[in-house]
């Protein structure tokens, strides 16, 4: 990230008088309100309340951020009733800034970046200004059915074009089978992977680079193996993309940590049969992975209580308690170093036939490219993002010129909120 970015020229400015449920009571209690969806986080809470006495957190569950909580907090943050904190996504940390909704506590929070992967920080952080603290990570890997690579005699590639083969021999040897259903939004983390910087800031500028070379050369290699019909393209998670999943006619998945339960979940009968394995490389021998997810507790507009919100959100995301409770609950994979190293995300995994899976993402967790960063209007890219690939899918052009009007339409969208981009 360049850091030479003027903050305050990419902020559109919100009235912000107060929070919802921030307040201090007579003996000097601070009492916070956290904003939030994710299963686990209330228990966090608790824990958090029943050791330390001087700050009292309430956490307030609200629809997930794309359903109509980044909406919510938006709305809070225009009325001067916003909660000190929230759960935000990386992804949506440069929109809610842009939208004058995020407080700034680089001094509060200082301390505390040491104890982090060192590119999460980076997710968090704008212009040198810090506006939240990391939770989790979404590190990617490629979830597999061992048991349809060894009925076909497939190896496991470690290579994209090694991929690309097993494809064309999957398709071959069954023509109703594919190497993978390819989600739209997958090819952000494979573009992460790839080295593409899809956005970048200079001075008071936005820089947009969705079309680059990079993201040109991933799209051509996916096109290829569209063009050939060797991937599905059915909507992510709908019941044709798990049913496919279960009966091994889709061999394949890349995808994050958190995607581990939700496949055990829907597709149970596939237990013992899948297997996780490092995303394959562009080049033989490289280590360079991508990154689908992950997200921070924020400090929105208007807190009045920085400090003791850091130091809850700090807590929440290094506390070993805390972290058992998220790693359990919430299915995270920790953005703090210590949390790489508990018990709970060392473990084998008895859907995975007994696989320690966690092994292989901490080795994608700590080769991630930390100079990646999000764009400023992420609704309207990811909305973009779908009807643009969808239309690839159907024959309607081709990704190439699927991102190349992702280009135009985020330069535009940028462009109407009175920030200058390029």
């Amino acid at each position: 990230m360049i850091r030479s970015l003027t903050a305050a020229a990419l902020v559109l400015p919100l009235a912000a008088c107060g929070g919802s449920g921030d307040d201090k009571s007579a003996d000097g209690t601070v009492h916070l309100e956290f904003w939030g969806w994710a299963p686990g986080y209330d228990k966090s809470v608790e824990l958090f309340n029943a050791t330390h006495k001087g700050i009292q957190v309430t956490f307030k569950k609200l629809p997930s951020g794309s359903q109509g909580g980044y909406d919510k907090m938006l709305s809070a943050v225009k009325a001067g009733n916003a909660p000190c904190l929230a759960q935000v996504g990386f992804e949506s940390v440069p929109t809610l800034l842009l939208e004058g909704a995020l407080e700034d506590v680089t001094e509060a929070a200082g301390g505390a970046k040491g104890k982090f992967v060192p590119w999460t920080w980076n997710q968090v952080t704008i212009a040198g200004k810090t506006y939240g603290i990391p939770v989790d990570t979404g590190p990617m890997a490629m979830y597999y059915r061992k048991d349809v690579f060894d009925k076909h005699g497939i190896a496991v590639p470690t290579t994209w074009d090694e991929y690309a083969k097993a494809a064309e021999k999957l398709h071959k040897a069954d023509p109703d089978a594919y190497i993978v259903n390819l989600r739209a939004i997958t090819l952000s983390g494979l573009a992460w992977q790839k080295g593409a910087k899809w956005f970048s800031t200079e001075g008071d500028t936005w820089h947009v680079g969705v079309d680059g070379p990079e993201t040109k050369q991933l799209a051509d290699y996916w096109q290829r193996l569209v063009d050939k019909k060797l991937v599905a393209t059915d909507q992510g998670y709908s019941p044709q993309w798990w049913s496919k999943l279960q009966s091994g006619k889709v061999a394949s998945v890349i995808g994050a940590v958190w995607l581990n339960p939700l496949i055990a979940q829907n597709a149970p009968k596939a237990k013992g049969k899948f297997a996780v394995a490092p995303m394959p490389q562009w080049a033989k021998g490289e280590k360079k992975f991508g990154n689908d997810g992950g997200g921070s507790t924020a400090v929105l507009k208007g807190c009045q209580h920085k400090d003791e919100a850091v130091e809850f959100a700090t807590w929440m995301s290094t506390n070993p308690d805390s972290l058992k409770n998220l790693i359990t609950k919430t299915g995270i994979y920790p953005a703090a170093t210590a949390g790489l190293k508990l018990p709970e995300v060392n473990r084998r995994v008895d859907y995975y036939g007994g696989q320690d899976i966690y092994q292989v993402f901490a080795e994608a967790a700590q080769n991630t490219d930390g100079n990646w960063q999000w764009g400023p209007t992420q609704s309207q890219f990811g909305a973009d993002l779908d009807e643009a690939t969808g239309k690839a899918y159907a024959g309607a052009g081709t990704l190439s010129d699927a991102f190349h009007s992702m280009q135009e339409k985020t330069l535009a969208a940028i462009k109407s909120k009175g920030v200058k981009a390029g």
